[in-house]
């Protein structure tokens, strides 16, 4: 039997965490174990539609408008997540510790702001770990220049990620006990077998 936690993998462009994720997906699959896994922005069918807009390279949007559409995009998520919370394990690509790092720490926008829609827009739903995946700029640059295509939160300058993996690194270590930080310039196989580790003594129980 399994314990229905709620995990996310957050970390800046090239840090590994989409891999992470769907490497645990596919374990859990591997062992029947009910789960969703879901990414932000995106997920559902609206929330994919906003992510289109948010991720295009023609878009041009103010920091404002930016913050708002991404939680626009949390608010259509919500009803999905509620509905499965405490039913199935739930996978998340990025989740509420990404907007204060991207737009509070790499933007500057006000924390408070971001704090309390965040608190609207979940209410009662709470996370029970993220991995914190972390990545040198070198590498970064190196994983993006690999990638087929790139959207606009692909190309902005080194300095601009650093702040924001800086402000994830703030913002886990508030809170130890709930974050794993991974090393993603290590081993990616020792990474994997290092969180499918802590999944099952997250998930397991006898």
């Amino acid at each position: 039997m399994s314990k229905k936690s709620v995990i996310v993998f957050e970390g800046i462009e090239g840090s590994g965490k989409s891999f992470h994720i769907s490497n645990v997906s596919r374990f859990l699959k591997r062992k029947k174990i009910d789960h969703i896994k879901i990414r932000e922005p995106g997920g559902t069918l609206n929330a994919e539609k906003i992510r289109k807009l948010i991720l295009n390279n023609k878009s041009s949007f103010s920091r404002s408008t930016d913050l708002l559409l991404y939680f626009a995009a949390r608010s259509e998520n919500m009803n999905l997540l509620r509905k499965y919370y405490k039913k199935k394990i739930i996978l998340i690509d990025r989740f509420i510790d990404s907007t204060v790092a991207y737009q509070h720490y790499g933007f500057g926008l006000e924390i408070r702001i971001i704090n309390e829609i965040n608190n609207y827009l979940l209410g009662k739903f709470n996370v029970d770990f993220t991995f914190l995946n972390t990545v040198s700029s070198n590498n970064m640059i190196q994983r993006l220049k690999l990638r087929k295509s790139t959207n606009r939160y692909d190309k902005f300058s080194r300095f601009f990620y650093q702040r924001v993996q800086k402000g994830f690194l703030k913002i886990a270590k508030k809170n130890k006990k709930k974050y794993q930080i991974i090393n993603s310039n290590l081993n990616i196989e020792d990474n994997k077998s290092l969180i499918i580790k802590k999944i099952k003594e997250l998930i397991w129980m006898f």
